[in-house]
């Protein structure tokens, strides 16, 4: 018998966890910080991207951390017109404003190696590209980075 009785959450979990443990390997061994890392940087990026492709990297995430990514979303505000890297990092500091300090570039390459690694190639390669030059340099060069 599954933990949850439904397949769907219990896969969900399952994957939820994976990407938890990966951003755990670079950034220390808290879940909870994981997870706020991770809501952090992705709403960082959901809200500096246009919004049907917003919409598309929502599709390939899964389950739980879709609704993470959707967590007071708000369309019509989208995308951001600030597009340095510094706007950038401020918005992922705020959403980590409320756990132990965690270096802002730090957390953004953590989670832009879990995206690269676990989206869709093709879904990968159209976000970096529609970020400004100097959030794609803390994208990885290659999804085995």
């Amino acid at each position: 018998m599954t933990a949850t009785g439904l397949d769907v959450f219990d896969k969900t979990t399952q994957t939820t966890n994976i990407w938890l443990n990966e951003i755990m390997a670079d950034l220390g061994n808290d879940r909870q910080v994981a997870w706020h890392v991770l809501g952090a940087v992705l709403h960082a990026l959901r809200d500096r991207l246009p919004m049907e492709l917003s919409a598309h990297l929502g599709a390939e995430l899964p389950l739980l951390i879709r609704g993470l990514y959707y967590d007071q979303y708000q369309p019509a505000q989208q995308p951001e017109v600030t597009r340095s890297l510094e706007a950038f990092l401020e918005r992922v500091q705020e959403g980590l404003k409320n756990i132990r300090p965690v270096d802002s570039v730090d957390a953004t390459r953590s989670v832009f190696r879990v995206i690269a690694h676990r989206i869709d190639l093709g879904q990968s390669a159209k976000v970096r590209e529609a970020l400004p030059k100097g959030v794609q340099a803390l994208w990885p060069e290659s999804v085995g980075v």
